[in-house]
């Protein structure tokens, strides 16, 4: 992926903590910040951060739409209330798509866009914010799958100084441990509608429903899971015929959900799935980005 460089620093240092140091120098030099927060590990440190440095020049902008879990709404309004943030819960228009429901490789081009379009209307609308600077979450290991989102951000003036300064994944644990946040062991939760095979049609009904099997696996024990949402068969009118849901666990779970199985398979029928199955591969994240062609990679929103 070619994206612009934001020029935060010539190298990334050295180690968290030297990097940590960087950040802080940076967002010293910048007017304001409004950081995009999903209530994820990523954006929560930078948050953090941010608001150490910058106090009331930052804020915090979630976007609300059907495939954010209301558990992770929830918990990034809680995180805000309790350290003192200015926050804005915003509804984003990107179900109103028709390219976004249409499921393609670039689906997460037109998420983001509506996401940081809502952020720029805020710098419009409230006049302590106007200049601040947009910044997204992203990391060093972001840059090297397939990410139209970070695309999107960057047409849209974004920055992502965790990427800039080389911080990983395991980095941004490691300072958010030390900083005492409860994000820092949180698994990862992409998006809801990255449950749905590219190709098949993006609907809130359809996202709510992968919430919800999720919510059962959570209640379950298995709280690094994922429930890919598949449709059976087509009806004349081109409606599923039914609904399968696919779960992925890491390995070592393996056993233990085939334990629980009939008791997870009851209740997600309850939610609507015809069919229950589980991946011998277990988990693995961005999963359904194998089916994406190199034309699919490339192609433009």
């Amino acid at each position: 992926m070619s994206l612009p460089a934001t020029q935060i620093a010539p190298a990334p240092p050295a180690n968290p903590l030297s990097r940590e140091e960087a950040l802080k120098r940076w967002l010293r030099a910048q007017p304001g910040v409004m950081v995009a927060f999903s209530g994820g590990v990523d954006s929560s440190y930078l948050l953090d951060v941010a608001h150490e440095v910058l106090a009331e020049r930052t804020l915090a902008v979630t976007a609300d739409s059907p495939s954010l879990a209301r558990e992770a709404c929830a918990r990034a309004i809680a995180f805000c209330r309790e350290r003192g943030i200015r926050h804005q819960v915003v509804a984003t228009t990107e179900f109103a798509q028709a390219e976004y429901r249409a499921n393609t490789g670039n689906r997460c081009y037109f998420c983001k866009s509506a996401l940081l379009a809502a952020m720029q209307g805020l710098q419009v609308a409230q006049h302590t914010d106007a200049g601040a600077i947009l910044l997204v979450g992203a990391i060093a290991d972001d840059l090297g799958d397939h990410r139209p989102g970070m695309r999107a951000a960057a047409e849209r003036g974004a920055r992502w100084p965790l990427a800039d300064l080389g911080f990983t994944k395991a980095d941004v644990r490691d300072r958010s441990r030390a900083r005492g946040l409860s994000t820092w062991d949180l698994p990862a939760q992409p998006c809801l509608s990255s449950r749905i095979p590219y190709g098949e049609v993006v609907t809130p009904e359809a996202v709510r429903m992968v919430e919800h099997a999720e919510l059962v696996l959570h209640r379950h024990g298995f709280l690094h899971s994922r429930a890919r949402h598949h449709a059976i068969g087509r009806a004349a009118d081109g409606k599923p015929r039914g609904f399968l849901c696919r779960i992925e666990v890491p390995d070592g779970d393996l056993a233990r959900l085939l334990l629980a199985r009939q008791e997870l398979v009851a209740e997600l029928r309850t939610i609507g799935y015809l069919n229950v199955t589980l991946d011998l591969g277990g988990l693995v994240s961005g999963s359904l980005n194998a089916l994406l062609t190199s034309a699919d990679r490339q192609a433009g929103p």
